[in-house]
């Protein structure tokens, strides 16, 4: 079939069979707790969020679904996650041989200096970080949850496994009805699920180079320097941000120790690069705080990894732009490179393709409910960027609503990486120009 020969095509078309595949599990009746067959809208509004490691929910997932759906659950995003770092990478390596060595930077499928002969190397390494961290973080989330929290061994690891696997696939699917809000005051809850969502959400491109290049950060590539120096900044960023809007909400922040302060403006820092998970009641902050996570859910994660939204990468390519037009410089770059224009083409068309799609959303949205324009954008991007945080009002959306999230939730996925290397596949040389006449600009 021609379909298996188009990885454009095939791609997506898996994804879609196993969002089937898992509604078809969830709508069974052994899924549900009380046995009663889930409505079709439900188990596939759950099976997209959960292929597409995105965590938003219109049911709670530890009551709502037996532990045979909860299963079920944890395979999908599992699935989701390896397949997504999977085909970003190997879509790297297709996209990488289609055009020159100075144009192998890539916005949303990472190239690197991966090849094709890399191509065992690099699945090893994902399979094998990913098993790791997975294996490591379950562990001591169990041991602590069960020291601590009167848990049975059985459902402690239960619980580990799942919000182990959960945080590095960046899924946010949790087993309490308060995602880990009941863990807000440990940090040995907390830290553990901050470093698997950062892991994940690196991206296996920049875990290759620290495997090969470890702490030489001289011969790391420029995609590895962009994204770990990018990720930090807006770590940091989003950290003092939270810390200073939230510190005096009483419903928040505001009633915290300093250490527990700093945790969780911490850990909510992390959230938005599309973990999804919450120490802290998202409906209950500030709209400042929220126009903080709306740009740090649309922009994301690393490329290649388990992170939605735009990536780190993308941003920093707009970014360099700007200051090379202030600065009336000829050439855009970093770090003592520059970039192809086919790569500031591709960060450009990728964010503006985005937006417009939050805003379609965001306006259907807001056009047939009465809820407040803040909390739906909220929604919107969170689902679009994969993030799976929420105002708490997805269960309230009407059945449209809902359907408009999910195709966000697959879009964002999915879409933006098939996209993203149709852009850097399908380019080819222009043998002729027009005649050059400019526009009044602003």
């Amino acid at each position: 079939m021609k379909l298996f020969h188009n990885p454009i095509r095939l791609v997506p078309s898996l994804f879609l069979l196993a969002i089937a595949i898992g509604t078809a599990l969830l709508s069974l009746p052994i899924a549900t707790a009380d046995g009663v067959r889930a409505p079709f809208l439900t188990a596939l509004f759950t099976a997209t969020s959960a292929v597409a490691v995105t965590g938003l929910v219109v049911v709670d997932t530890g009551s709502y679904w037996s532990p045979f759906g909860q299963v079920a659950i944890l395979l999908m995003f599992q699935i989701g996650g390896l397949g997504i770092m999977t085909a970003a990478t190997l879509f790297g390596i297709i996209a990488g041989r289609s055009f020159g060595l100075h144009e192998r930077l890539a916005t949303q499928v990472e190239r690197g200096r991966l090849e094709r002969g890399d191509a065992l190397s690099v699945l090893k390494l994902v399979i094998g970080v990913t098993l790791a961290v997975e294996a490591a973080v379950a562990l001591v989330l169990a041991i602590r949850m069960a020291a601590a929290y009167d848990m049975g061994l059985g459902m402690a690891l239960w619980n580990g496994v799942f919000h182990a696997v959960s945080a590095f696939n960046n899924a946010g699917f949790s087993t309490h009805a308060d995602s880990v809000m009941g863990y807000q005051s440990d940090p040995l809850i907390l830290i553990p699920i901050m470093v698997a969502i950062t892991l994940g959400a690196i991206g296996f491109p920049v875990m290759q180079d620290l495997r090969d290049k470890r702490f030489d950060w001289r011969r790391w590539s420029l995609h590895s320097k962009v994204t770990i120096y990018g990720s930090a900044a807006l770590l940091v960023l989003g950290f003092v941000a939270i810390l200073a809007m939230e510190w005096n909400n009483a419903q928040t922040l505001g009633p915290m120790a300093l250490g527990d302060k700093a945790l969780n403006a911490a850990f909510h820092s992390v959230m938005p690069r599309t973990a999804g998970f919450n120490s802290l009641d998202v409906g209950a902050f500030r709209e400042s705080t929220l126009m903080v996570n709306y740009l740090l859910m649309f922009i994301g994660g690393g490329s290649a990894g388990t992170a939605g939204g735009i990536k780190v990468t993308t941003f920093i390519v707009l970014f360099a732009i700007v200051l090379a037009e202030v600065f009336g410089r000829r050439d855009v770059g970093l770090f003592g490179r520059r970039f192809g224009h086919e790569v500031e083409r591709q960060a450009l068309t990728v964010t503006v393709l985005a937006a417009s799609l939050v805003f379609a959303a965001t306006t259907y949205i807001v056009s047939i409910t009465t809820l407040p324009l803040a909390e739906v954008l909220f929604e919107c991007i969170s689902a679009f960027a994969t993030v799976g945080m929420s105002t708490g009002i997805t269960a309230d959306l009407p059945p449209s609503a809902q359907v408009v999230i999910a195709a966000l939730m697959f879009i964002g996925r999915v879409g933006m990486i098939t996209f993203a290397t149709a852009l850097a596949i399908g380019s080819h040389p222009q043998l002729y120009r027009y005649p050059k006449e400019n526009l009044i600009v602003g």
